[in-house]
């Protein structure tokens, strides 16, 4: 599987409205965009100097899975609300590896 993560800082003084309305459209695209296998999304707990505001996570079968969402109309127009509201956006894709395989490879140090 293909991870997609996507981080925002948005810019001073954006509306509480405009995130919610933001916020809305993200958790719409699964309903619209068959290639999203896993999706996740949330606001900043932590709020640290180095934190973002918000960020997804999502799992797409391939490269080519994720270009397809990349040019999905529905994509677009949220790509655009971003734009619009983000001073900052950062984004990783990789393919990942399940935890489990590497607690499986690597000895780790007991904790106590």
């Amino acid at each position: 599987m293909l991870t997609h993560v996507v981080s925002m800082k948005f810019k001073p003084g954006v509306a509480e409205a405009d995130i919610d309305d933001l916020e809305k459209s993200l958790d719409e695209l699964p309903n619209s965009i068959v290639e999203i296998q896993m999706y996740e999304l949330g606001r900043d707990v932590l709020h640290t100097e180095r934190s973002y505001d918000f960020a997804l996570v999502a799992l797409f079968a391939n490269v080519e899975a994720l270009q397809r969402y990349s040019r999905h109309p529905e994509h677009l127009n949220v790509l655009e609300k971003i734009k619009k509201l983000c001073e900052s956006v950062v984004t990783v894709d990789f393919f990942g590896t399940d935890a489990g395989d590497f607690k499986d490879k690597v000895q780790l140090a007991p904790l106590l």
